[in-house]
Parts: C-alpha cells; sequence; structure tokens
C-alpha cells in the first residue's frame, strides 16, 4: 500500500515550484487520498497546489491531474485522486503557486506538507 509525502513535512516556500517526483507504481488500489497540511501561513496570501501525473517521472504533460481550491488559511485539507482509468501514470509531482498582496512584505510565506495514502481495495468495493 502506498503511502508517502508529495510534499516533505515543514517545507517552506515563497516563491512558485515544483516537488521532487514520487513514485506510486507499486499501488493496487489507484485510487489516493492526498491531504495538504498548511501549518503556517502569513495573512494576505493565497496558495494554488495542483497535482501532475507523469509515465517516466520526466515528462508531465499539459494539464494536472487534480487541484486543491485555493487557500487563504491553515489547516487540513483533503481531497480523492482517482486514477483508475490512467494507468499509464507511474509518477506524481506537486506544483504550486503563490501571492502576497496587501501591507507588509511582498514575499509570500506558506509552510506545508502533502500526504499521499492510497485507499485500499477493500474500502473501495464498500462504496
Amino acid at each position: 500500500m502506498v503511502q508517502t509525502l508529495l510534499v516533505p513535512e515543514n517545507t517552506v516556500i515563497t516563491a512558485k515550484g515544483d516537488g521532487a517526483p514520487v513514485d506510486i507504481s507499486a499501488a493496487q488500489s489507484r485510487v489516493f487520498l492526498l491531504t495538504l497540511g498548511i501549518l503556517r501561513i502569513l495573512e494576505q496570501e493565497s496558495l494554488d497546489l495542483s497535482v501532475w501525473g507523469s509515465a517516466d517521472g520526466t515528462t508531465w504533460g499539459d494539464k494536472a491531474l487534480a487541484a486543491f481550491p485555493q487557500k487563504f488559511y491553515k489547516g487540513e485539507h483533503p481531497l480523492l485522486l482517482d486514477l483508475t482509468a490512467k494507468s499509464e501514470i507511474k509518477f506524481l509531482r506537486a506544483h504550486w503557486e503563490v501571492n502576497r498582496w496587501g501591507r507588509g512584505t511582498e514575499t509570500p510565506m506558506f509552510e506545508i506538507a502533502v500526504l499521499v495514502r492510497e485507499v485500499p481495495k477493500e474500502v473501495l468495493a464498500n462504496r
């Protein structure tokens, strides 16, 4: 069962960027629960985080597989990612964009983590 961090705990981001590729080829169910944890945030800023897929870990296509709604506050935010129809996807990667407005420093600052947890086939069979 796949359970790993798409973005490591306590990752501080201040600009647009990408996480490292994470191998999900060992997954049995191909359905994942993504949990975005925002641990620290400044006021008057936003975070857009999307998840991209790849067959080889280098080519990421032109469209995200999933995206969290824009975030402005700290907390935990779940998102279900169903890849059952996309058997070619072997790697996932996070992409984020940040924005800051208003007074104070112009540099955004978020401390985040993103957990990827495979949903077991037994759970999926009962829905």
